[in-house]
């Protein structure tokens, strides 16, 4: 899921900051024209950690509008969140609404829709903002922490937040954190009783 690569770019550096060109101000540029973006190749990028090597400034004459800036390509490492498909992620339930739940698994949320959280009818309680089993007094509900598996993915590079993941908790070891633990409890109880 999150990764660290190595990755070249172009980065602006406008006329009034050409005094003496530094990693550290390649590296705040590079944060500020990449930070939170999504590529297809490495998913969003998370943050720029260092730069490793600053090209030749070049001035392109058709940009016209920023007269005087210089374009530096440089490579750098970068963290990457991507998302695999099946992959088992740790999240956090960030919104709970009728038809399922949005977790937080990094920079975007998944949902974990109603159907793929329990075997049990789950009916929502928008009062207490979660989802309530009358079977067996389980609930799901915002802050609460969530194992769950990765079954659909449709990235949206433009705006990464308007990404779409799809997550099942529906099969042994996924789920609430709290209802794994009690299932934990039953096995070893039930292992002693033997």
């Amino acid at each position: 899921m999150y990764k660290r690569v190595t990755l070249t770019d172009t980065v602006e550096v406008p006329a009034r900051e050409l005094g003496s060109v530094t990693t550290d101000q390649i590296k705040r540029l590079l944060q500020d024209k990449l930070e939170g973006r999504m590529d297809s190749d490495v998913g969003s990028v998370v943050t720029v950690i260092e730069v490793h090597d600053i090209g030749e400034g070049v001035v392109l004459p058709e940009r016209e509008r920023h007269e005087g800036s210089v374009f530096y390509e440089a490579e750098f490492d970068a963290v990457t969140f991507d998302p695999a498909m099946q992959e088992v992620v740790d999240g956090t339930v960030v919104e709970v609404v009728e038809f399922g739940a949005f977790v937080g698994i990094g920079p975007v949320d998944g949902l974990l829709h109603v159907s793929q959280i329990s075997d049990e009818y789950l009916s929502y309680d928008a009062e207490n903002q979660q989802l309530a089993s009358t079977e067996s007094n389980r609930t799901l509900g915002v802050d609460d922490a969530v194992r769950a598996r990765i079954v659909t993915k449709s990235i949206d590079e433009r705006n990464p937040r308007d990404s779409k993941i799809g997550l099942t908790a529906k099969q042994p070891g996924l789920g609430k954190h709290g209802w794994l633990t009690e299932e934990h409890e039953a096995r070893q109880q039930a292992a002693g009783d033997d």
